[in-house]
């Protein structure tokens, strides 16, 4: 059947939806400094930024957000409790750099090592938890799980050779796999997930100067909640971040930046550019009709395309309601057809950003022509191989038609 690309081609006022779909300006792209960095609406799932993204890169203590997306998962599943004591072994006291102070003579609850891993980034925390999970007990086990989780998550540029990112061979993430877990954690975790917003934890009276989060986002009123900080002289400052504004958040994860002030300079000037510059607009009601497509063999010449939800996009805020759009199907489409049948796509294509893909649905249900409609199609087939001409039956004027064999 050949493939049709009907593609709007003037102002769609002639069409219910009453929308323009042309071209669009594109969006003030941002200029990051960091090694690698990628941005995503998560509410739409459009990705606003991607510089070396799936880089596998050191992730210092934001690997650490993997140790605690199985520790929630266990939590959840009942194989471990919040008020579970955990004890402390002398590998876990042996860690240095960003520590909670734990020793062997302590025995520690769950709910304080993640806040000890969130709040403080405690490299012993993670090793705590990481025996308590592990299969074999030990924390080389557990980091061989994590490897095999991260995969199954769709994590493809992550290893890990410990729980905590501490630096060693082979232990990489991308900024991917960092902004994916983020996602999930934020997704699959919101019971857990304000742990994240806490700015202070002070456990047992220890190192009273070191109870404060280092994610230098929060409590600067732009919508900030998470997640997690990283810095070894490997990877330099990172920071895997996350906002909330109205009805909107957006997620970035980013590495490799030169000091503190950068990473935090750095971080806030992406948030503002994401919320700034781009704004979610309404496209389309449920039920809508986008335009017509060619019936085969139907008791009537057109079916009706239309979205089965509401559809909103994210554009960048100079586009207006002006967008290049494009319907796709393989055509013309052979009756019966069923209401609600997918049958199309509708492809938008806002400069500057990814495509976003639409499937689109028969409006109408189209039962299957009778005789003379049998006789007419036939004939109409058999003057076009005669005369090398078109059928009669031609897509609505709304749309250009260009026909190719599949």
């Amino acid at each position: 059947m050949p493939r049709t690309s009907a593609r709007l081609i003037r102002t769609v006022k002639g069409l219910a939806l009453g929308l323009i779909l042309l071209a669009a300006a594109p969006a003030t792209a941002f200029d990051t400094q960091a090694r690698a960095a990628y941005v995503m609406d998560l509410t739409t799932r459009t990705v606003l930024l991607d510089k070396n993204a799936d880089m596998p890169l050191p992730p210092a203590s934001m690997s650490k957000l993997m140790t605690l997306y199985i520790a929630f998962e266990a939590l959840r599943d009942g194989r471990l409790r919040l008020d579970e004591e955990l004890p402390v072994s002398s590998h876990a006291m042996s860690y240095g750099g960003s520590t909670m102070f734990l020793d062997t003579t302590d025995r520690v609850k769950v709910e304080d090592l993640l806040r000890g891993i969130i709040v403080l980034s405690g490299n012993d925390a993670c090793v705590v938890l990481a025996e308590a999970l592990s299969p074999d007990g030990t924390e080389a086990g557990f980091a061989r799980y994590m490897t095999q989780r991260a995969q199954k998550m769709g994590m493809t540029n992550s290893t890990f050779a410990n729980s905590n990112g501490w630096p060693a061979a082979g232990h990489r993430m991308s900024m991917r796999d960092l902004a994916l877990l983020a996602a999930r954690l934020i997704e699959d975790f919101p019971n857990f997930y304000p742990l994240f917003a806490e700015r202070t934890f002070a456990f047992d009276g220890r190192a009273p100067q070191n109870n404060t989060n280092r994610n230098p986002l929060l409590g600067l009123g732009i919508g900030a909640d998470g997640l997690k900080t990283g810095h070894t002289e490997e990877a330099g400052y990172g920071l895997v971040g996350s906002a909330k504004q109205g009805d909107r958040r957006v997620i970035f994860a980013l590495s490799g930046l030169p000091t503190t002030a950068a990473r935090a300079q750095e971080s806030e000037a992406i948030i503002n550019w994401a919320f700034r510059q781009f704004t979610q607009k309404s496209l389309l009601k449920a039920g809508e009709t986008v335009t017509k497509a060619t019936v085969h063999m139907g008791d009537v010449p057109t079916v009706s395309l239309t979205t089965e939800d509401d559809l909103t996009a994210l554009l960048p805020v100079l586009a207006g309601d002006e967008i290049p759009a494009e319907v796709v199907y393989n055509g013309p489409i052979s009756a019966p057809v069923a209401l609600g049948q997918p049958v199309a796509e509708l492809i938008l294509s806002p400069e500057g950003l990814p495509e976003t893909r639409v499937p689109l649905v028969a409006g109408e249900a189209v039962r299957k022509g009778g005789f003379m409609v049998t006789v007419t199609t036939a004939l109409d087939h058999l003057l076009t191989e005669i005369g090398g001409g078109k059928p009669s039956d031609t897509p609505p004027a709304e749309v250009e038609a260009e026909e190719a064999n599949s």
